[in-house]
């Protein structure tokens, strides 16, 4: 199996032959011929190895509104890719087969260095490549070499991250990211721990990171009945945004299905959702979509001036842009925020 040597930038050595991870906020000590939380980084004789290193276990290709990314190249095609293993233990994940497993758990694995997934993501037509489906913070190397070749081919790269990571890894990652969408999962730490083996702070401080480093910025939060979807819990998150990020940062509420750990919870009613729009909308957050629910004129964006129409969409496909070229509002010519070509 290939393994990517991280010893020198993302771990310190400490005695006996132990080593700790410093690339997200868990800081795994890892003793030699064990692995940290994220199953996937493990000690060998003192040096701390990604395991999983140019062995993805998921290819595809994406309609870029499927990150959820709704100011960034719209319509485009996005290569997706992902490796096994996770730094959180979410028990709503719907990834989990792969997400919660080990390198030698998962039952196909392609074997592509960086430069080799970077043809196959031109070959495939695509514009950008996500890192995606569970959690590029634990596959960092080669998320990292990766999106230098992107870079060095005319690509740009996406992260789908829940963004528990540490600033210093995050800001060297930022140099060769255009764009991330950012679960954040709860507004609340106390959620984080019990349902995620995570904390809030951290996400927070990487949220801003992505603010000050220039990356494009949109968040998800996905609604779950009984625990983050009462009114003061997405009013709390609504206000953070706003004071924090501003605005202009699209936010996402998606619509929970009973998976993995909360197949006893309910999916999130439509109405939930609506509600939690008009919230956002009444805090003053600019562009609010509503998602996994097809047909709604909440997928749509609008003018947040006039109101105009601007595109429409219908689930992942986009129907109509009316945007200038130059991404304003044909009507009252206010530049929208995004990334529009």
């Amino acid at each position: 199996m290939p393994s990517k040597d991280t010893q020198t930038s993302t771990s310190t050595a400490l005695n006996s032959l132990a080593v700790q991870c410093e690339i997200c906020p868990k800081q795994c000590v890892i003793g030699d011929g064990q692995s940290g939380d994220c199953r996937i980084r493990i000690n060998r004789g003192g040096k701390l190895l990604a395991t999983t290193f140019a062995r993805p276990c998921a290819l595809h290709v994406d309609p870029i509104e499927k990150k959820p990314l709704f100011h960034f190249l719209p319509s485009s095609r996005i290569f997706s890719i992902a490796t096994v293993g996770c730094n959180m233990h979410c028990k709503n994940c719907q990834n989990w087969e792969i997400s919660q497993s080990g390198p030698l758990e998962t039952n196909e694995t392609y074997a592509l260095e960086p430069d080799a997934l970077v043809d196959l993501a031109r070959k495939s037509d695509c514009d950008s490549i996500a890192y995606t489906y569970t959690e590029p913070v634990v596959y960092y190397e080669y998320t990292l070499e990766t999106s230098k070749a992107a870079r060095r081919a005319g690509m740009r790269n996406a992260l789908v991250t829940a963004a528990y990571i540490n600033p210093g890894p995050l800001r060297e990652l930022c140099r060769v990211t255009d764009a991330a969408t950012v679960d954040v999962k709860f507004i609340d730490d106390s959620l984080y721990r019990s349902n995620c083996d995570g904390s809030l702070q951290p996400v927070l401080n990487a949220l801003k990171i992505f603010r000050e480093e220039g990356v494009w910025l949109e968040v998800s939060n996905l609604t779950i009945p009984t625990l983050n979807d009462d009114d003061a819990s997405i009013r709390k998150l609504c206000d953070w945004i706003v004071q924090e990020l501003g605005p202009d940062v699209p936010l996402h509420f998606l619509r929970f299905h009973p998976l993995y750990r909360l197949r006893h919870l309910p999916a999130t009613p439509e109405d939930t959702l609506e509600r939690a729009r008009e919230i956002a909308m009444r805090a003053g957050v600019h562009f609010c979509y509503v998602g996994n629910i097809r047909g709604t004129p909440s997928e749509n964006t609008y003018c947040p001036s006039d109101r105009t129409l601007l595109i429409r969409r219908l689930g992942l496909q986009m129907l109509e842009n009316h945007l200038t070229k130059d991404g304003a509002c044909p009507t009252c010519g206010q530049k929208i925020p995004g990334v529009w070509s």
